[in-house]
């Protein structure tokens, strides 16, 4: 057997593991049992006559030839999948655009650029997903997407370590603001000072894998008491309204802050930057996709701007 017998079974298999970056995580998602994706990449591997994943103890990473078959494996699947929407009578994809974004992008900033495209692009289809850092980044990899947005802040590493090196676009780069109950003495002013943050109650995000004090602000130079934990940007903007403490915020949250909040900026530190990246792999982009890019910057800047 060579690899022009390899089945398509084996590919969205192989697909799927560099994808969700563990093998437990892609069997979760196929519905697959364990050892029957195991399986299917030994066969893989057998007839490539390579390794195509690195095995290491975070996770899997692409070998180079497993990016070699990655990059084939995408264009096979999505032209078969093509075909298959085509003879059931359903849209073509010519016009699609995959699209990923960090969690609180999704409340002000993809839904102000999808909806400006189905106004000067009705035909293109943007098929989206939230996902952290690192699942988007995976799936930029595995093809799964043609666009990310990701969150970076100081020092601005790169997403990943891999090779190629993404292609990073940065929309904009603002500070990071804070959250504050309205009824809280901090909300009196329009700003917040920096050294009346010591002795405040925080409420942090609890995102596996994450940065356990997401939601403190970064300059703190105490350990910080923590009130609550969630994982959903939303939910902790709604312990905020109830009093139950603070939490940072990017700048463009504010105009979805629920009522009861109020989202300033803090003056007397170092100023914590936050940069809104759009993140591809180094190729041509599509027609589509430029499009796409276009919104999503138009889109920033004027969030940008409405929080001036």
């Amino acid at each position: 057997m060579d690899f022009t017998d390899v089945s398509l079974t084996a590919l969205r298999v192989f697909r799927a593991v560099a994808e969700q970056g563990t093998f437990t995580a892609a069997a979760a998602s196929l519905g697959y049992t364990q050892s029957a994706v195991s399986r299917q990449i030994a066969a893989l591997e057998r007839v490539a006559g390579a390794e195509l994943l690195e095995r290491r103890r975070d996770g899997v990473r692409l070998t180079p030839a497993g990016r070699v078959v990655m990059r084939r494996a995408t264009t096979v699947l999505d032209e078969i999948d093509a075909t298959a929407r085509e003879l059931s009578g359903l849209p073509g994809q010519a016009g699609t655009v995959r699209l990923g974004w960090f969690p609180s992008a999704g409340a002000v900033l993809v839904p102000r650029a999808l909806s400006a495209l189905r106004r000067t692009d009705p035909d293109l289809n943007v098929v989206g997903r939230e996902g952290s850092t690192p699942a988007l980044v995976r799936a930029l990899r595995a093809g799964s997407l043609d666009l990310a947005l990701l969150a970076s802040a100081p020092p601005f590493r790169p997403p990943d370590a891999e090779s190629p090196a993404l292609v990073l676009l940065t929309l904009t780069e603002r500070a990071l603001c804070l959250a504050v109950p309205a009824s809280h003495p901090l909300a009196r002013g329009d700003h917040v000072d920096a050294a009346d943050l010591r002795g405040q109650r925080w409420i942090a995000g609890s995102s596996a894998g994450e940065d356990k004090l997401m939601g403190v602000w970064p300059g703190l130079d105490e350990r910080p008491e923590i009130a609550h934990t969630a994982r959903d940007w939303l939910a902790k903007l709604h312990l905020v309204a109830a009093g139950c403490g603070l939490t940072t915020v990017p700048a463009a949250l504010a105009a979805a802050a629920p009522p009861g909040v109020r989202v300033l900026p803090v003056r007397g530190g170092p100023q914590e930057q936050r940069r809104l990246l759009l993140a591809r792999l180094p190729q041509p982009m599509t027609e589509p996709s430029v499009r796409v890019a276009a919104a999503l910057r138009a889109a920033a800047l004027d969030s940008a701007d409405a929080g001036d």
